[in-house]
């Protein structure tokens, strides 16, 4: 009787240890993670973040980059309690579909669009669970939400764009460069975003006395056919957040630097690559406010669609001077002055 009972007890405490071992996975072989961090305890969970990106080029690979620290510093971690299926749509419609169906299929627990095309599937395949966008220039016009202060349903996320920043991009260019009387734009006209920035900025050159010109592409292989079109005809050169020329603006960039035409860009990191100047932020500090989004939906169990959309609030004027050099302009101290964060701002 005395071995029976302790056979007993020893299976009886064995039971209770498994129990209290098990983690609540959702079995995909991920371990949760067991630790206290920033925004709450992560403890005994797993989950699932489906991506869908139109293409690669660096404002959108560092827009996820920033979305994935901004879920890690929420104590959700990939490796650790987050799985993330990550797909590239390369610039095509049809897969962009696809992988949007693909994603409504899934058991992920909420899914991220970066660029408009992503947005616009995944909101239309999509009901049953949040759907976040980033890097979306229109979100109205592009009918992925109804209202941008309480978005409804299950979609939410962060346009990339402040309509003041090609303002300000268009008002250093008429002061700074008194010489340019005609900016020559390479733009897919069926890029949604696009088309609503040409026009703000057709505006607002006009304002200066200053002409738009367009050179239009439906593809990238047609960038540096349009670039060099432009040459002759256009002082200097733009572009918007137009996801077909980003593929392509080294071409850009050399055709600039070739024929000594000042080269000005939408983004920060086609600046770093060697645009004249943008008026803009990082696209890591956006994806990062995404994924401080999805970590209160995904942890606190926050709406989406009572979580209003974001905009980009700290502009600053970024300037290149060794790309400026490149391409026939000297930088002046005029110009520097308008830079507000002159050690990060001004890339030498």
């Amino acid at each position: 009787m005395k071995k029976m009972w302790m056979s007993l007890t020893l299976t009886g405490l064995l039971l209770i240890a498994a129990g209290c071992g098990s983690n609540g996975s959702s079995g995909s072989g991920e371990k949760a993670a067991g630790t206290e961090q920033s925004g709450g305890s992560a403890e005994g969970k797993t989950y699932k973040v489906a991506i869908s990106q139109i293409v690669e080029h660096p404002s959108l690979d560092e827009t996820r980059k920033g979305f994935l620290a901004g879920l890690k510093d929420a104590g959700i971690e990939e490796g650790k309690n987050l799985t993330v299926d990550y797909n590239n749509a390369q610039g095509d419609a049809t897969t962009n579909l696809s992988i949007a169906q693909k994603i409504a299929d899934s058991d992920s627990d909420l899914a991220l669009a970066i660029a408009t095309g992503p947005a616009q599937a995944l909101v239309q395949q999509i009901q049953d669970k949040p759907v976040l966008f980033a890097a979306v220039t229109d979100p109205l016009g592009a009918k992925i939400v109804s209202d941008l202060e309480k978005p409804g349903a299950n979609v939410t996320g962060a346009s990339d764009t402040n309509p003041e920043a090609i303002v300000q991009l268009m008002d250093f260019v008429a002061s700074e460069l008194p010489d340019v009387k005609t900016v020559g734009l390479i733009l897919n006209e069926g890029e949604p975003n696009a088309v609503v920035m040409a026009d703000n900025a057709e505006k607002a050159l006009a304002s200066h006395g200053i002409k738009l010109v367009k050179a239009s592409v439906t593809n990238t292989s047609e960038v540096k056919q349009a670039a060099d079109s432009l040459v002759g005809k256009a002082d200097a050169l733009f572009i918007t957040l137009d996801n077909t020329v980003v593929s392509a603006v080294d071409t850009i960039i050399q055709v600039a630097n070739d024929n000594d035409i000042p080269f000005f860009s939408s983004d920060r990191d086609t600046v770093e690559k060697g645009a004249m100047a943008t008026v803009g932020f990082k696209y890591y500090d956006h994806g990062y406010q995404v994924g401080q989004m999805a970590a209160k939906i995904l942890k606190d169990g926050a709406n989406p669609g009572d979580m209003p959309v974001s905009f980009p609030d700290k502009l600053d004027l970024i300037l290149n001077v060794k790309a400026a050099k490149e391409q026939g302009v000297e930088v002046t101290d005029s110009m520097k002055s308008k830079v507000q964060d002159p050690d990060n701002d001004i890339i030498e």
